[in-house]
């Protein structure tokens, strides 16, 4: 009989925050391949009879090319397993899963699709920051910042909008100067959240032009710009006035 390969969502890193789903289906698990970024303490939860292999990929180091995963699924899929494909955050969102579901479906190998907490909400709590608000955001972008960041890859970003950039690497000051060039106001507030959910977390708010002087942070980290990352908003006047001043810089 052929087996099954789960393709699943770990959160932003905090255990807890794994899906009832997800923590049930890794119990049960033959085999885990999983991403760098998958936490220590979510590994722990894997039977100790399970063969565990890490095919993360990080900038600047050698991986696992995406071939060979997909390569390693099928091969144990086929001989019987249960498989687990454990990704960070959701696996839908800048992830490879449209590779991996493309060759899933080719070879006739059966699998779902478990999702999780993606780094965009972990980060948004761990900051307490409202991703949206009936007063000032009415929309999300979520965009990458890694290799390819430019206006091309977040377009026109509008005031009433919060901007989400994963990966944004540590040329804080080149995504400083791309967020204006895509129309944000220099005084739009924003929030560094690295390892967000962890004991190492660490959150750092600044303004998109202030952005450029910030040490950078450790990976993985995620940028939030708009409105909702102001520092302290007491009242919705106190927004409205923000969203006011933002649409003036946009002008000038």
């Amino acid at each position: 009989m052929k087996g099954k390969v789960y393709l699943v969502g770990a959160g932003p890193g905090d255990p807890e925050l794994l899906t009832l789903k997800a923590l049930r289906v890794l119990r049960c698990a033959d085999a885990v391949l999983h991403d760098e970024l998958v936490s220590a303490e979510i590994l722990k939860l894997v039977p100790r009879t399970a063969a565990v292999q890490n095919v993360g990929k990080r900038c600047g180091r050698k991986s696992t090319p995406q071939d060979e995963i997909n390569t390693m699924m099928i091969t144990m899929a086929a001989a019987g397993f249960t498989v687990v494909r454990l990704k960070g955050g959701d696996p839908l969102i800048f992830g490879r899963v449209g590779e991996e579901i493309e060759s899933l479906r080719r070879a006739h190998i059966e699998f779902e699709i478990i999702p999780g907490i993606t780094a965009a909400a972990g980060a948004a709590a761990a900051a307490k920051i409202p991703l949206t608000d009936r007063r000032a955001a009415s929309k999300i972008v979520l965009a990458t910042g890694h290799r390819k960041f430019g206006r091309a890859a977040v377009g026109q970003i509008s005031p009433d909008a919060t901007l989400v950039l994963y990966m944004p690497g540590d040329d804080y000051d080149f995504v400083s100067a791309e967020l204006q060039k895509s129309g944000l106001s220099p005084q739009t507030p924003c929030a560094i959240v690295s390892q967000a959910s962890t004991d190492t977390q660490q959150v750092r708010r600044t303004t998109v032009r202030d952005l450029a002087v910030e040490v950078p942070l450790p990976a993985p980290a995620l940028l939030i710009v708009g409105a909702v990352a102001a520092t302290a908003v007491e009242s919705a006047h106190q927004l409205h006035d923000e969203i006011s001043l933002m649409n003036c810089w946009a002008q000038l």
